[in-house]
């Protein structure tokens, strides 16, 4: 009769351990580390990465030159795809070899609370929306901040995600940026014409001129096409910067005494 084998539980292989120490009593604990705890974990850590990114980023471009931002890249592509000839004329121009009229241009045309406000323009983010539920013709509220957050971080086009980065970046760019360097970023990365870029660019395409001699009106001219640079021209001037320009030289005129603006144009 055969013997009967049993196995004791205290029974050591010849190494000393036991045959049953790597067996696990529970097989679900082999996924534990995919468990939602550990996924939060990671997407924190992630994100967190994301956010310190951009933090460098913003920090960063507060000192350097920004020779391309994905607005350019975005027109490039566009042309490409429809098999028209893209070339875009951009020429990075510091602050100081900018003619003075030209920010007091943009100021009086784009955003006249800039001095005041902290990116974002309430009063008229509201008359905007009241505006919009009128069925009247859609307006925009962007500050000359937030134009720059679109421009220099941002694709383009329209949904609340890119609007909830564009809110995020606004509120960095002025926490970390001064106001003249938000200004100075944006006379160098607006679109001001059809693939042209910066007041440099604008400045010898229009007028045949570096952007330091622009006169007050030849300012005034480039700065009322900026709702829509590419439909509406500069030169030949189209009828809406004919009717528009003068309107922005009275308002340069009413700003050139503030003494908040001079303080940023200086």
């Amino acid at each position: 009769m055969a013997k009967r084998v049993t196995f004791n539980k205290d029974f050591k292989s010849k190494t000393g351990s036991s045959k049953f120490d790597n067996v696990t009593d529970n097989p679900r604990k082999k996924n534990q580390k995919w468990s939602f705890g550990y996924f939060f974990r990671k997407l924190g850590l992630y994100l967190f990465y994301i956010w310190l990114s951009t933090v460098f980023a913003i920090v960063l471009l507060k000192f350097v030159p920004i020779y391309f931002t994905p607005t350019m890249v975005s027109r490039k592509i566009d042309a490409m795809a429809e098999g028209k000839p893209s070339q875009i004329h951009s020429q990075w121009t510091p602050y100081s070899q900018i003619s003075k009229n030209y920010p007091l241009a943009i100021l009086a045309s784009e955003d006249q609370l800039f001095p005041d406000h902290y990116g974002f323009d309430f009063k008229s983010m509201w008359g905007a929306v009241q505006s919009n539920m009128k069925g009247k013709k859609i307006k925009g509220a962007s500050t000359i901040s937030q134009q720059v957050a679109k421009n220099v971080f941002l694709w383009q086009g329209r949904s609340w995600f890119r609007k909830g980065l564009e809110v995020y970046f606004t509120f960095m760019i002025e926490l970390v940026w001064s106001k003249q360097r938000i200004l100075e970023v944006y006379l160098n990365e607006a679109e001001m014409g059809k693939g042209i870029f910066g007041i440099e660019a604008a400045a010898k395409k229009y007028f045949k001129k570096p952007a330091k001699r622009l006169t007050r009106t030849e300012a005034a001219m480039i700065a009322a096409s900026l709702p829509n640079p590419v439909r509406y021209t500069v030169k030949p001037a189209s009828t809406y910067v004919s009717r528009k320009y003068p309107w922005v030289l009275r308002q340069m005129n009413n700003l050139d005494g503030d003494p908040d603006i001079l303080k940023i144009i200086r």
